[in-house]
């Protein structure tokens, strides 16, 4: 098979894996920047060119898109799937799932748990977002932000006051959530592939840090999980329509809560932490599946 992997960088430690996965099992893998790409949109014969050269012949591709090109990174996905290209997560569900304000809302609609959320425009709306998210303290976030920016704890009511008029004094789209103490400044990342969690691990904050990504220094750590969390983090990547995510689940006293969902959650930590090879995970699930015309979005935009 050809497979392409939308990447900016063959040589992050993610892409490098997966170009190693899939030639360890006799398959093509290519590097494609998504921001070198140009495409030719018909209703005849949609193609895309990078660098005077046509991308053709893919059996499938594994879209790896930061967050800071998700807009022309998706752009480019789909012109895939207009081409008949297999993708390991859709266009249509990284766009759901990068929307953290919708995603929310999708998980809401399926019923499964997560912290209680709040979202308002006007400084006017603040004592009583606040009311109904519990008082605090609360987490206040960013929706545009990633890897832990832009996500604040404020835990005296005055001090979440303050922060969120000066987000949104800033024009800033921000969403007040409850604080889960309980959680001990960790999370469980599980790595959904298709309808199973592969790989698990728990993600601890730093000594006084509240939030436990592993860019912010958090450590990564071996961990079984529930099957109830098995079961919420599965239902979490179907409500966003990913066949491969990152679910972030927060240990609470009423159960698992979702935190996140990620369309391309990064295979280092996972792998280091459980041993397993993600990777060849991934590709496999891709020798099952790629079949022509797989895509879901294909003629519905």
């Amino acid at each position: 098979m050809k497979i392409g992997i939308l990447s900016r960088n063959r040589k992050l430690y993610s892409t490098r894996r997966l170009i190693e996965a899939a030639e360890a099992r006799g398959h093509e893998a290519v590097v494609i920047d998504a921001l070198r790409c140009y495409m030719n949109i018909n209703s005849d014969q949609p193609t895309i060119h990078t660098q005077g050269e046509s991308l053709e012949g893919f059996d499938a591709i594994i879209p790896r898109i930061g967050a800071s090109v998700t807009f022309y990174g998706c752009a480019v996905l789909r012109q895939f799937e207009m081409m008949g290209v297999f993708p390991v997560n859709e266009s249509v569900a990284i766009t759901r799932s990068r929307d953290k304000l919708r995603s929310l809302q999708l998980l809401s609609r399926r019923q499964i748990g997560m912290p209680v959320t709040g979202f308002a425009s006007k400084p006017d709306d603040i004592k009583d977002l606040l009311d109904m998210v519990g008082g605090a303290p609360v987490v206040i976030k960013l929706l545009e932000g990633t890897q832990g920016i832009g996500v604040v704890l404020a835990e005296t009511r005055k001090a979440a006051e303050s922060v969120i008029e000066a987000f949104l004094g800033l024009k800033a789209n921000i969403m007040v959530q409850e604080f889960i103490k309980e959680a001990g400044g960790a999370d469980i990342r599980c790595f959904v592939i298709g309808d199973k969690v592969i790989a698990a691990m728990k993600r601890q904050g730093a000594e006084g840090e509240f939030r436990s990504n592993l860019h912010r220094g958090g450590s990564a750590s071996l961990v079984r999980i529930s099957p109830q969390e098995r079961k919420t983090a599965v239902e979490a990547a179907k409500a966003m329509g990913l066949r491969v995510a990152g679910v972030d689940l927060l240990r609470s006293e009423r159960g698992p809560l979702v935190m996140e969902v990620n369309s391309s959650p990064g295979l280092e930590g996972i792998e280091r932490a459980t041993g397993k090879d993600v990777a060849g995970m991934i590709i496999e699930y891709i020798e099952k599946n790629a079949k022509p015309q797989r895509t879901k979005t294909r003629g519905k935009g």
